[in-house]
């Protein structure tokens, strides 16, 4: 049982019984644990330790790993938005079935299958765990594309956060925004910004 809590240890207080299984510990140990009151079972193969917070993020990413953390959602974990999302956004395939994503709250969002990778990197929760999310020039894209109104509470804030950063990339921007179908929003956004 102590390999089983000295991975949780290892990975911010979770251990998933694929990584137990990785780790050549018997998914059994991870039951027994459970009985002992050592970790407590969040979901179906997601275990952390009794006195670890919640992450709701990691959740969802471990219930639902075909998504991909999207719109306010990720500009959230990228720090350009100082309002935590009401309910998670995760971009999934089109023919993915987010049946289950939905009943569990999640906003979710679909695109082609070729672009479900574009912009894709990991980012860290507001509790330290590592997460699938799209890249802030994916994300920026993504908050003014298909929707009928655009939230300038969130996009116009999050566009000027963008301009003064240092590590803005305007060309990588432009080629996402091409890609998406969101070219003339965002140059309009960048010819007032920049």
């Amino acid at each position: 049982m102590d390999a089983v809590l000295e991975l949780a240890s290892q990975n911010n207080g979770y251990v998933t019984s694929s990584c137990a299984t990785k780790a050549g510990i018997p998914r059994r140990k991870l039951a027994e644990a459970v009985a002992a009151g050592s970790l407590v079972q969040i979901d179906r193969g997601l275990y952390a330790l009794p006195d670890v917070w919640e992450d709701p993020y990691l959740v969802a990413q471990h219930r639902f790993a075909r998504g991909v953390f999207s719109d306010d959602t990720a500009l959230f974990l990228h720090g350009m938005s100082d309002r935590p999302p009401f309910s998670l956004t995760m971009t999934f395939p089109r023919a993915y079935n987010a049946a289950g994503a939905r009943e569990a709250g999640i906003k979710c969002r679909t695109c082609a299958d070729d672009l479900l990778d574009l912009g894709l990197c990991t980012l860290e929760t507001p509790n330290g765990n590592s997460v699938r999310a799209y890249d802030l020039e994916r994300t920026l894209c993504d908050i003014v594309r298909g929707q009928r109104v655009i939230d300038a509470q969130l996009v116009t804030p999050a566009m000027q956060a963008y301009t003064r950063r240092a590590d803005r990339d305007p060309a990588k921007l432009m080629r996402y925004a091409k890609k998406l179908h969101t070219e003339r929003k965002i140059r309009n956004y960048l010819e007032v910004l920049l």
